[in-house]
This record gives structure tokens, C-alpha cells and sequence, in this order.
């Protein structure tokens, strides 16, 4: 496992109230890695802080195996929630002086500026000002900003808000390609589906404190509660052991009620009713969510 991003016990407080508490984490690289909590739960402060526009009180951070230093901001790309872009210069030439702050020369900003505003259609934009565009095309001019520079790190906040569905999807593919070349994202969303389709890993931050931290996939295993979704032909009694949570149009949700296997409700489902299909429902991370900050 070869890890981009290591935070170990970095606290940070406000006037005597406590933003993060001892965070420890590790993300690896070329994953996805989704930054949850509800409102003032501290993801802005972590986020901040992985951007060293403030530091930590106490606790450390490695980026690829190294003592964070404030050069290693220039293989970060940053997208904040809070869109800003100067509204009187030229589109264009917004682009290339962002890009140049990041260390590109003039030649390789407008390739790379060509290049990115190509692949999204964009290109008639280009001598157009800041001002001129919708909400959607401005989140695509800043999207384009903050990868342009080939960062080995990216951190998207709310990267989604705003989107009408196609252009959604357009900026999801751009995310789960830039993964596929290898970069490494943090993702920090309010929205769970966007989760569910994009993240391997995730951590929940609630109160400052990190309260779920871990695969996808080991997490939803970990809140499963036994409960399987069957489409059969026939018609269904409620098997010894198990309770029918609902049933509806030859569908049904069916929870154990004793220590009892898939095999044996598929067996005594076989023997009443023609089975369709047969799946364990595991909880969706909305609902992995709420659990968690609510039990805090």
C-alpha cells in the first residue's frame, strides 16, 4: 500500500473550541478518498490545513513519505466549495495566470488551457469574461483550474453543486479518469450517492473527532443487519426465523430474526416460491450516515 496523504493526531482549536481533535488517517494513492460530516463538523479546517492556508497546533502530515513542507503546494489541486473567479478578465486569461501560479511556463498553460477546454467543448469561451457565464460554465473554468497543473493530489469540495445532470456526469467521468492515471483525490460532498459511486475509502469527521474510517465496502459490511431483497413468482409465507419487512408486486425485504444464513432462508424460500433473484441489502451510506452522527 503506497500512501499519498499520512495525519497523525493533528489538533486544531478556535478561540478554545476545539475544530479537530487528534484526526489520524491515511489516504492512499490513486484512490478516492471521501471527507463526510455534517456542518461544522471540521472538514473546512482539514481541509485548510492539507492546503496550508493554516497549520495544525499539534500532530503531523506526510506527503508521499515526506515531512509536509510548504513546496508540496504546488502538486496539489484545491476546488473549494466557495467558487472564485476574478469576473472581469478574460476567461482565458484567468486560466493562465492561475496555471502559472502553480508553476506551469506560459507555453505548457495555454497547451494544457487548449487541451482541457477542447476535451469539455469549451473552447468559444475562451475570449469571453468571467462575468458572461452561467453558474455550471464557471464551475467548469474552475474545475479546469485547479487540475490544469497535473497534480498529484486533488481535493474537490462540493465539486457537484450547482450541476444540471449531464454536466454532472461529464465532471464525474473527468474524476474517476483522473484516478485511472493515478492521481490521488479527496473528495468532500454532502451528497451520498456521489460517495456511493466514486469513493473507495471515507472517513466521517462529527464534533471534530473521527467517528467512521475505512473501505466502502468494510464499512457497509460492518452496518449490514441481515436483511435480503428476493423477486420471486408464487406466493410468500414469512419462513420460520425471519420476519418480512415488506413485500410488494412478488418483491420482498426479509430480515433474520435468529443466527441464521443466506443458505438457509434461500433454502426455505425454494421449497414455497420460485426465487428470481436473491441479494443481501446492505445499508447505503446515507443511512451508514445519519446512524453514525446520530449515535454521537
Amino acid at each position: 500500500m503506497s500512501i499519498c496523504l499520512e495525519v497523525k493526531n493533528i489538533r486544531k482549536e478556535y478561540n478554545q473550541k476545539v475544530a479537530l481533535d487528534r484526526i489520524s488517517l491515511s489516504i492512499e494513492k490513486g484512490k478516492i478518498f471521501g471527507l463526510l460530516g455534517p456542518n461544522g463538523a471540521g472538514k473546512t479546517t482539514f481541509i485548510r490545513i492539507i492546503n496550508q492556508i493554516t497549520a495544525p497546533d499539534t500532530g503531523s502530515i506526510q506527503f508521499n513519505g515526506m515531512d509536509f513542507k510548504r513546496e508540496h503546494i504546488t502538486r496539489i489541486g484545491y476546488l473549494p466549495e466557495e467558487r472564485g473567479l476574478y469576473k472581469n478578465m478574460k476567461v482565458g486569461e484567468q486560466c493562465l495566470y492561475l496555471a502559472r501560479l502553480k508553476g506551469l511556463s506560459k507555453t505548457e498553460a495555454k497547451q494544457q488551457i487548449h487541451y482541457w477546454f477542447q476535451r469539455l467543448e469549451m473552447l468559444d469561451w475562451l475570449p469571453k469574461k468571467v462575468e458572461e457565464l452561467s453558474k455550471g460554465m464557471a464551475q467548469k473554468v474552475q474545475f479546469i483550474s485547479t487540475i490544469i497543473h497535473q497534480p498529484e493530489l486533488i481535493i474537490f469540495d462540493e465539486p457537484f453543486s450547482g450541476f444540471d445532470p449531464i454536466n454532472s456526469e461529464i465532471i464525474k467521468q473527468e474524476v474517476l479518469r483522473l484516478k485511472e492515471q493515478g492521481t490521488t483525490i479527496i473528495l468532500s460532498t454532502h451528497r451520498m450517492e456521489s460517495v456511493e459511486e466514486l469513493c473507495d475509502d471515507i472517513a466521517l469527521i462529527n464534533a471534530g473527532q473521527c467517528v467512521l474510517y475505512g473501505q466502502v465496502t468494510q464499512i457497509k459490511e460492518k452496518y449490514k443487519k441481515d436483511i435480503y431483497k428476493i423477486e420471486y413468482r408464487g406466493t410468500l409465507k414469512t419462513p420460520e426465523g425471519f420476519n418480512v419487512l415488506e413485500n410488494d408486486n412478488n418483491i420482498a425485504l426479509i430480515k433474520a430474526t435468529q443466527k441464521q444464513s443466506s443458505n438457509q432462508l434461500l433454502s426455505k424460500l425454494i421449497k414455497q416460491v420460485d426465487v428470481v433473484s436473491f441479494k443481501e441489502k446492505l445499508p447505503s451510506i446515507n443511512d451508514i450516515f445519519i446512524q453514525s452522527v446520530s449515535n454521537e
